[in-house]
């Protein structure tokens, strides 16, 4: 990473923490986050509204999940993790909301490569499993709590718009019996 581009980049998680009162992780290209022992990428149904986290082959944990409406579809492709926010503010068309109960990102905002979008809690429960949301991949906010534990800035995220052969197995009903607990 170049001088000018760390010093860039520690300005702006600094502005963003000072207007947001958060905490910003920002991904460090010089650093990576996973080793290949220990790959750790979230992959997403946007059909079967269900995210898996794998580490490696093995499945760590799995969530219902609300995506993009047709009118604003959830992007398809592989991503990544770009940074991490515990209560969010915020911040659309000119609108500001502070972190809180009234917040349409919930509690933790993971920002992804394509720009925003993200995986974030909600302050609409009742959508998930649908889809409802502007794009972004919604999780109820005690799932995307744990989810935001284990999930570093630099991890893979695949958006699939249909469960294809490679990631049928991912999202069989018999492998959610196996996974349940896992992040508690």
């Amino acid at each position: 990473m170049s001088v000018n581009r760390a010093a860039w980049t520690v300005a702006v998680m600094a502005t963003a923490a000072v207007l947001t009162g958060t905490r910003a992780e920002a991904a460090d290209s010089a650093a990576p986050a996973t080793t290949s022992a220990t790959a750790r990428r979230i992959v997403v149904s946007l059909s079967d509204r269900k995210l898996v986290v794998l580490e490696g082959d093995r499945i760590l944990a799995r969530f219902d999940v609300a995506v993009g409406k047709p009118s604003t579809p959830s992007p398809v492709g592989t991503f990544t993790v770009v940074n991490r926010v515990e209560n969010p503010t915020y911040y659309h068309s000119g609108r500001v909301i502070a972190p809180g109960p009234g917040n349409p990102v919930g509690t933790r905002w993971m920002g992804l490569s394509v720009k925003g979008y993200g995986i974030h809690g909600t302050d609409a429960p009742q959508s998930i499993g649908f889809a409802k949301s502007t794009g972004c991949i919604r999780l109820r906010n005690a799932d995307v709590e744990r989810l935001f534990e284990h999930v570093r800035t630099g991890d893979v995220v695949e958006l699939h718009a249909e469960r294809t052969p490679e990631i049928a197995p991912l999202f069989a009903e018999e492998q959610a019996d196996q996974t349940a607990g896992l992040y508690e």
